[in-house]
C-alpha cells in the first residue's frame, strides 16, 4: 500500500509540474522506502503547509499564463475581472472620481475586503485614494499562474482575506530571453437609434457608423532569465512598458449624452454655457430670500429671462477611457548556499502616470454672490428686470447662485501619478529531513499625487464678481467676470479664474515574517502518514501619509464638492500563528485518505486590540477520482488608514433626494422629518446631475470585521480526459466598516422619524435644498451592519482527440444565492442584491460563466473561442424606465489564434467581443460611466489585439 501512495504522490507532484523549496519523507517511518520517498511538494494559496496535490479544502480557482496571454488583455484587472469570482472595482473606464490605480473585488464585497498577495506576500496600499492592493504593479508578462481563493484566508495571511484571496504566483524560475510586442483596439458601430433620438431632440452631435480603431494601446515587456554559478542560483529580470491612448464618451452615440435619471431624456447639468441665476433680493442678515426668488438665464440681448431646459450636455468631453502611460521592471533571484541556507529577494518597481478628464468646471451654483445693483457687470436693462421683479432700485443689492460653465476655459483634468516599490529580502532552506524554514522582510512604498487642474477658484470668481468691481479693479490679474453678458466671457478671463490643487502621498509596508513548516515523528494510529504543522510569526507596519496643499483643504476650487484634508495615520499588528495537517485515516473502502486541517492566528492591533482567527478544513478523497472538501473559517479586517483617521470633510454623493421636485416620492409628514417645511414641500429642487452634498470622514473608534465562512464541495474525475469541481460557499459577515448610504439616511428619516437618521441631515435654510448652498447629509465611517453572501462556484474540464488534434473545453461560473445587506440591524429592512438593480445595488446576475473551447493542432497553430456570460438582472422598480424590466442577459463571443512561426517566434490574434455588443445602458442614477456599468459589461464595443512572441 505504501508504494502506491508514494508512487501516487510523486506522480501528483510532477503532474503539476511542481517545484519545491525543500524535499520532505512522505512517511518517516519507511526508511526501507528511501529510494522513492522523497517527493516534490508546493505551497497551495490558502495554507503554507507544503503539498503534493493542488486540490485543497479550500476552493481555489487556477488561472494559467496562457489563459492570461490568449485573453489579450493588456491591462491584468480586465483579465481579472472577466472572471465570474469577481466585480469590477477600480477600473480604466473611471474618470470622475477616479484613483488612477486598479483594485481587485472578489465576490463584490469591497477590494478592501480582498487580499491581493504576489507569492504569498501581501501587497500594500496603493496610494492617496486607496487603501487596496493596486495591481498595476504586477508583469502580466512574468505571471506563472493566479489563484483565486473563496473563503476567509485570514488565520494563513492575515487581515482583509474576508472575501478570499487573489495569490499572483510569479515565474521566478523563468528561462531564456523573450520579447513580447503587442497592440489593441477598439471598433464600434455607432447605431443605437434610441439614444440618436434623444440627442436629435436636444440638437446634439453624436457620432455615427464605425468609429475606426481607436483607444489604442502599444505593450512591449521583455524577460530575462537563467541559472549561475552551476545551477546554485537562478535570476530573472523584467521590464513592461504599455501605452494606452484615450477614449472620450463622445466617440460613442450611446454616451454622447448624459441620461436623466429615467434614461428617457438627454439630461445635462444646470451650470450651463448661458448660464443660470437663483436670483432674489437680500434678506436682513445678507442671505439669499428662499421665500421670493426666480430662476433666469440670459436672452441674447443679455437680459434676464425665465430659464427652462438649459443644461449643459458634459458627457463627451469626458473620459470613457484615461489614457495611461506605466512602466514597471523587477528582478527576482535565489542562491543555494547550502541545503538550509537558500537566500532570495523579490524587487518590483512600477511608475505609472494617467489622466482623468472629466467636463469644463463651472460655478456650480456654490456660493451666494451679493452684487450691486449699479454694479459695472449688470446692463440698464438687467437692472430693470431686478426693478420689475424685486422692487430694487440704485443703491440696493440682490443676491444670486450662479451656474455658469467653463466651456471657454476647457475641461478639468486630473493628472494623477503613482511610484511603487517593493523588496522583499529572505531566506528559506532545511533545518532537518522534515523541517524548513522561512523567513522574509518586506518593505513596500507608494509614492502617488494629484495635481488637479483647470478648476474654477472660488476666491478669485468673489474678487471677479465683487458687488460693485472695485475688489476686482484692485487685485492684480483680475479680469472682471461677465458672467451677465450673454456669451460674454473670454477665454483669458476664464483662465484667470481657474487654479490647480496638489495632493501627495506617500503610503509603507513593512513587513518581518518567519515561519518553520514540515512533519512531526508521528501520526495518528488509525493513519500511515505524520502530522504537518506550521508555526510562524509576523510582525507588520502600514503607515499613510497625504498632504493636502491649501486649495484641496479648503475646497477652494468649485468642481471638487468639497474640501480634501491631509490624511496621516498609521497602526502596527504582532501576529503568532500555526497550522496543523492532521492524516486521519486512508486505504479503506469508502476512504481513499481523510485529511482535517486547523488553523490559528492572533493578532493584536495597536489600534482595536486583540482579536483571533482559525480554521478548521477536511479533505476526504473517497476514492482516487473523487474529493469531498470542506472548511470553516474565522476571518477578521480590521480597519484601514483611510478608514481610521481620514479628515472629515464634505463630498458629493449620487442618488435621489426623495422630498425633491413638485411631486415628492415621501409624504409632507414624512419630509418634514427630514427638514422639509410646509411652505417648501413641493418646491425644493433637485439636482440636475443627480448629485447632492454629503460630509464624510474617517473614525478612529472602528472595531474590527468579523466573519464566518463555510465552503462544501466536491472534486470529481469520472472518467478520462474529464474532471470537474462544484463548492458552495457562505460569507457571513458582522460590524461591517462604512459609511450610511446618504440616500438612505434620508429615505429612514423620513419613513421612521428616528433621530439617528434626521440628526444627520442638514438642510439649506430657506431652500431646503441638499445641493445648493450648506445643505448635505453627514455619513462619517462608522460600524454599521450585517453583510451575507452565498453562493456556488462550478469548474470543469473535458478534453478530447478531434482530427489529429485536442479540443479542450473548459467552464468556470458562478452562481450567485445571496447577496444581502442590513445597513443598520434592527432598524432597517435586510435587502438582497441578486437580479435586482434596487435599493442602489450593483447589478449581480444569478449566474455567471466562461466556456472556453481550444483546439491545438499539434502543429503550428491553435484556435481559442470564449464564450462570456452574463445573465439577466431582473427585478427594478426605480424610475430608470431604460432598465423597468431590468437589464437583459448578456453574451459575448471571444475568438482567438496562435500561431508558432518558427522555433523563435510565436504570433498571437484575436478579437473580444466579435459581435461589437454595446453595455447595457442605464439612466443617470445607476450609471458609473458613460449610461453604463462601465468595466463590468463590455464597456466599447469590439476590442482587437495583436502580439508577437520572441523567445531564444
Amino acid at each position: 500500500m505504501l508504494n502506491n501512495k508514494v508512487s501516487k504522490a510523486v506522480r501528483l507532484a510532477l503532474a503539476f509540474g511542481t517545484a519545491s523549496t525543500a524535499a520532505f519523507s512522505v512517511n518517516s517511518y519507511a526508511a526501507e522506502e528511501e529510494a522513492v520517498e522523497k517527493v516534490e511538494r508546493i505551497e497551495v494559496t490558502g495554507s503554507r503547509i507544503k503539498r503534493t496535490d493542488i486540490e485543497t479544502a479550500s476552493p481555489v480557482q487556477v488561472t494559467t499564463a496562457e489563459e492570461i496571454e490568449v485573453a489579450g488583455f493588456t491591462r491584468v484587472e480586465d483579465m481579472m475581472n472577466s472572471l465570474p469570482q469577481l466585480e469590477a472595482s477600480s477600473t480604466a473606464f473611471q474618470s470622475n472620481g477616479a484613483s488612477g490605480t486598479a483594485t481587485l473585488d472578489l465576490r463584490g464585497m469591497g477590494s478592501q475586503r480582498t487580499l491581493v498577495l504576489i507569492n504569498g506576500r501581501r501587497m500594500q496600499a496603493g496610494g492617496i485614494y486607496s487603501q487596496s492592493a493596486d495591481i498595476n504593479q504586477i508583469p502580466a508578462a512574468l505571471i506563472k499562474r493566479v489563484d483565486v481563493m473563496t473563503g476567509g484566508g485570514s488565520s494563513t495571511y492575515g487581515a482583509d482575506a474576508v472575501a478570499g484571496v487573489v495569490n499572483f504566483v510569479m515565474d521566478d524560475q523563468f528561462e531564456g530571453f523573450e520579447v513580447n510586442i503587442g497592440s489593441t483596439a477598439y471598433q464600434h458601430d455607432n447605431d443605437n437609434e434610441y439614444i440618436q433620438g434623444l440627442m436629435d431632440d436636444r440638437d446634439f452631435d453624436y457620432p455615427d457608423g464605425s468609429s475606426g480603431f481607436d483607444g489604442s494601446s502599444f505593450d512591449f515587456s521583455a524577460t530575462l532569465g537563467g541559472s549561475f554559478d552551476s545551477g546554485k542560483g537562478h535570476a530573472v529580470g523584467y521590464f513592461t512598458y504599455n501605452k494606452q491612448n484615450e477614449l472620450r464618451q463622445g466617440s460613442r452615440d450611446y454616451s454622447s449624452c448624459a441620461l436623466n435619471a429615467a434614461g428617457t431624456a438627454c439630461g445635462g447639468s444646470g451650470n450651463a454655457v448661458n448660464p443660470n441665476f437663483y436670483i432674489s433680493g437680500v434678506t436682513d442678515t445678507g442671505a439669499f430670500d428662499w421665500d421670493d426668488y426666480d430662476y433666469w438665464t440670459l436672452g441674447s440681448d443679455s437680459s434676464f429671462i425665465p430659464s427652462s431646459g438649459n443644461v449643459y450636455n458634459y458627457a463627451p468631453v469626458n473620459h470613457f477611457m484615461r489614457p495611461d502611460e506605466r512602466h514597471t521592471l523587477g528582478l527576482f533571484a535565489n542562491y543555494e548556499v547550502n541545503d538550509n541556507f537558500h537566500p532570495f529577494i523579490e524587487a518590483m518597481f512600477m511608475r505609472d502616470r494617467t489622466s482623468a478628464q472629466i467636463a469644463e468646471s463651472g460655478t456650480f451654483f456654490d456660493t451666494n454672490y451679493v452684487i450691486d445693483y449699479d454694479s459695472p457687470l449688470l446692463t440698464d436693462a438687467q437692472r430693470q428686470n431686478l426693478t420689475d421683479r424685486f422692487g430694487l432700485t440704485s443703491g440696493d443689492q440682490f443676491a444670486t447662485y450662479i451656474g455658469k460653465r467653463n466651456v471657454e476655459g476647457g475641461p478639468r483634468v486630473n493628472q494623477l501619478e503613482h511610484s511603487s516599490f517593493r523588496l522583499v529580502l529572505g531566506s528559506k532552506g532545511e533545518i532537518s529531513d522534515l523541517w524548513s524554514y522561512e523567513a522574509f522582510m518586506q518593505y513596500g512604498s507608494t509614492s502617488s499625487s494629484s495635481a488637479y487642474e483647470n478648476d474654477f477658484f472660488g476666491p478669485r470668481i468673489s474678487t471677479a464678481l465683487s458687488a460693485n468691481g472695485e475688489d476686482c479693479a484692485a487685485t492684480d490679474g483680475c479680469i472682471p467676470y461677465e458672467v451677465f453678458t450673454y456669451q460674454g466671457v473670454s477665454a483669458e478671463a476664464a483662465g484667470a479664474l481657474t487654479g490647480t490643487a496638489i495632493l501627495n502621498g506617500v503610503t509603507e509596508q513593512f513587513i518581518v515574517s518567519g515561519f518553520v513548516t514540515g512533519e512531526f515523528e508521528f501520526g495518528l494510529p488509525s493513519s500511515d502518514y505524520p502530522l504537518a504543522a506550521v508555526f510562524g510569526a509576523e510582525y507588520r507596519e502600514e503607515t499613510f501619509g497625504r498632504t493636502a496643499d491649501e486649495v484641496y483643504a479648503q475646497g477652494l476650487l468649485l468642481g471638487q464638492g468639497g474640501p480634501t484634508k491631509s490624511l496621516n495615520g498609521e497602526y502596527d499588528v504582532t501576529e503568532f500563528f500555526g497550522e496543523l495537517s492532521i492524516p486521519i485515516v486512508e486505504g479503506i473502502t469508502g476512504v481513499e485518505s481523510l485529511l482535517v486541517d486547523l488553523g490559528y492566528r492572533w493578532s493584536d492591533y495597536s489600534t482595536s486590540g486583540s482579536e483571533p482567527t482559525y480554521k478548521v478544513a477536511m479533505n476526504w478523497d473517497v476514492t482516487e477520482n473523487w474529493k469531498i472538501r470542506s472548511s470553516y473559517n474565522r476571518a477578521v479586517r480590521s480597519a484601514n488608514n483611510g478608514e481610521l483617521f481620514a479628515q472629515q470633510s464634505q463630498g458629493l454623493w449620487a442618488g435621489v433626494d426623495p422630498c425633491a421636485t413638485a411631486t415628492p416620492e415621501l409624504s409632507q409628514a414624512a419630509c418634514a422629518n427630514t427638514g422639509i417645511s410646509a411652505s417648501q414641500y413641493g418646491n425644493v429642487g433637485k439636482s440636475p446631475a443627480d448629485q447632492y452634498n454629503g460630509f464624510f470622514g474617517g473614525n478612529p473608534d472602528l472595531s474590527p470585521e468579523i466573519a464566518d465562512t463555510i465552503t462544501l464541495g466536491v472534486v470529481g474525475n469520472p472518467f478520462e480526459s474529464f474532471n470537474f469541481s462544484i463548492d458552495y460557499w457562505d460569507i457571513d459577515l458582522e460590524d461591517a466598516i462604512g459609511a450610511i448610504d446618504p440616500e438612505l439616511i434620508v429615505r429612514q428619516c423620513g419613513l421612521t422619524g428616528d433621530a439617528q437618521f434626521c440628526d444627520k441631515i442638514e438642510r439649506t435654510p430657506g431652500s431646503g435644498s441638499l445641493w445648493i448652498g450648506s445643505g448635505q447629509v453627514v455619513a462619517t465611517n462608522t460600524n454599521l451592519g450585517n453583510i451575507h453572501f452565498e453562493g456556488i462556484d462550478l469548474s470543469a474540464n473535458y478534453d478530447m482527440e478531434i482530427a489529429g488534434g485536442t479540443l479542450a473545453t473548459s467552464l468556470i461560473g458562478t452562481y450567485m444565492m445571496t447577496k444581502e445587506y442590513e445597513d443598520i440591524p434592527g432598524v432597517s429592512e435586510p435587502y438582497d442584491c441578486v437580479d435586482t438593480l434596487d435599493n442602489g445595488c450593483f447589478p449581480q446576475p444569478e449566474w455567471r460563466h466562461v466556456l472556453t473551447a481550444s483546439y491545438d493542432t499539434g502543429s503550428w497553430w491553435k484556435a481559442t473561442a470564449k464564450w462570456r456570460y452574463f445573465s439577466a438582472v431582473n427585478d427594478y422598480t426605480g424610475s430608470d424606465t431604460l432598465v423597468e424590466d431590468g437589464i437583459g442577459s448578456q453574451s459575448y463571443l471571444d475568438l482567438k489564434g496562435s500561431f508558432t512561426i518558427n522555433d523563435y517566434t510565436r504570433v498571437l490574434v484575436g478579437v473580444n467581443n466579435v459581435l461589437d455588443k454595446e453595455p447595457p445602458l442605464v439612466g443617470g442614477t445607476l450609471s458609473t460611466n458613460g449610461n453604463a456599468v462601465a468595466g463590468y459589461y463590455d464597456t466599447l464595443g469590439r476590442y482587437f489585439h495583436a502580439s508577437v512572441s520572441l523567445k531564444f
